[in-house]
């Protein structure tokens, strides 16, 4: 079976060394991440991805979101490097990469909308935005033209959590213990900003535009009840506003929204996990991600896991074969690759 990894994750050189000779964030961040060797060394990667049989990816950058490691200009700056670089290790190596998702400089959404426009020039197949930029949610309007960028281009937003220690789970504490702002953080963000583009109703202003929700939809397969006949009756547990209005403005109920979202299997190869993202969106809005290198392997470990979990799922070969590599075929325009 063939498989397009649609979501993991890379740095390019150029942008690498620059967050090494950078201070601050930047430079802890590349500290780090020393220790994963394959999100920075082509030679490893490359090295992960052969393997696999007829297996390629679609690159993206790592963590942290661009925007909290600088300035505006900076940012912008650490954009073109990474998208630069991800352009040309896609069009030197097209059998292991066949796409890329630009990074842009959310921080300064202008400079955001100018980013976007040059990488699709570039030939990204879409965007990889987190889910909150310096813990502003993404329907403010001041990001609404990034978005109404990618659906203009036709390209698709990739939603990525972003959440450190430094937001705790306790109001009397001041930081999240046990890396629990991972384990749990990382979903609950990715369900809140989806939640965010669908009560703000910037999925109706923008009708084509398609997103792709990490980690299989993150919460909300799993909570499909809460969702669906839950939020059928939003307000009813608020006093201080009246959000029934919110019901009216929409265009479709609440849960018609969610699943019109894309999402991707890199659930770290839990089966029951796949089961319940794939049972709420279908083979047709699921894609295969691996989250590479982030495995205790650093490399190639959920990679294998994730293609043993597919391949132990009893399915059509037509919907084996679209979560494996048409579904991202048809997302980001790769019908030839």
């Amino acid at each position: 079976m063939r498989y397009i990894d649609a979501f993991n994750h890379f740095f390019p050189k150029q942008l690498w060394d620059k967050m090494l000779s950078s201070g601050g964030n930047a430079k802890d961040i590349g500290k780090r991440m020393r220790g994963v060797p394959a999100i920075y060394d082509i030679d490893e990667r490359l090295r992960v991805v052969d393997r696999f049989d007829d297996y390629t990816q679609v690159l993206s950058l790592g963590m942290p979101p661009l925007e909290s490691l600088g300035t505006p200009t900076e940012i912008t700056e650490y954009a073109k490097l990474g998208n630069d670089g991800l352009a040309d290790l896609v069009a030197r190596y097209p059998e292991r990469f066949v796409g890329f998702l630009a990074s842009l400089p959310m921080n300064d959404p202008d400079a955001s909308v100018h980013e976007a426009e040059r990488a699709f020039g570039l030939g990204a197949n879409g965007l990889q935005i987190h889910t909150n930029v310096n813990g502003a949610p993404l329907d403010e309007e001041r990001f609404f033209p990034i978005f109404e960028t990618a659906a203009k281009h036709g390209r698709p937003v990739f939603l990525h959590p972003s959440r450190a220690s430094d937001m705790p789970d306790y109001k009397t504490e001041d930081k999240s213990r046990y890396e629990i702002w991972w384990t749990f953080g990382w979903p609950y963000e990715t369900s809140a900003a989806m939640a965010r583009l669908v009560f703000s109703g910037l999925l109706d202003r923008l009708p084509e535009l398609k997103v792709l929700a990490h980690h299989l939809g993150a919460m909300v397969p799993y909570f499909e009840g809460r969702v669906g006949p839950g939020w059928d009756q939003l307000g009813k547990r608020t006093s201080d506003e009246d959000l029934t209005e919110v019901l009216k403005r929409l265009k479709k109920r609440p849960f018609d929204y969610f699943k019109e979202f894309y999402a991707d299997t890199a659930v770290f190869g839990s089966r029951p996990a796949t089961l319940c993202g794939l049972d709420f969106y279908g083979a047709d809005r699921v894609l295969f991600a691996s989250d590479c290198p982030f495995d205790p392997e650093k490399g190639p470990g959920y990679i294998r896991d994730t293609i043993a979990v597919l391949e132990s799922i009893d399915m059509t070969q037509e919907d084996r074969e679209k979560i494996s590599f048409r579904n991202a075929q048809s997302l980001f325009g790769l019908e030839r690759a």
